[in-house]
């Protein structure tokens, strides 16, 4: 009986194990506060809508590498280190569109060209 308790509290532990391996709440977080970045930036006019669908189409493809890694219910220190280098250029992108001389301030979908005297 003892080691009937002991197998069903080891088949409950064990998922929960794998599952907490695969949990990347680090990385969640990035990608919340990058698309949150991304959403201040189109509202502000310091991005155009083509920049922000570019950089969607970034953090769409960090998604895929997240799920890629966690498939198998193991993110390895590699995957873990792949994902971070992409978070990382993508964080660069965002922060460059970000601070480029094009604008959309009056939000009509068009570049805003700065006024030559």
């Amino acid at each position: 009986m003892k080691i009937i308790k002991q197998l069903a509290v080891l088949s409950l532990v064990l998922p929960a194990l794998a599952f907490a391996q695969a949990n990347t709440p680090g990385v969640d977080q990035r990608q919340a506060n990058q698309e949150r970045r991304i959403d201040q930036g189109v509202a502000s006019g310091s991005l155009t809508e083509r920049e922000a669908r570019r950089l969607d189409r970034g953090q769409e493809r960090v998604e895929r590498i997240e799920n890629r890694a966690k498939a198998d219910g193991v993110v390895t220190g590699r995957e873990r280190a792949r994902l971070h280098q992409a978070q990382d250029v993508q964080s660069r992108r965002i922060y460059n569109q970000k601070h480029d001389r094009q604008h959309d301030y009056n939000h009509n979908g068009r570049v805003d060209r700065p006024r030559r005297h």
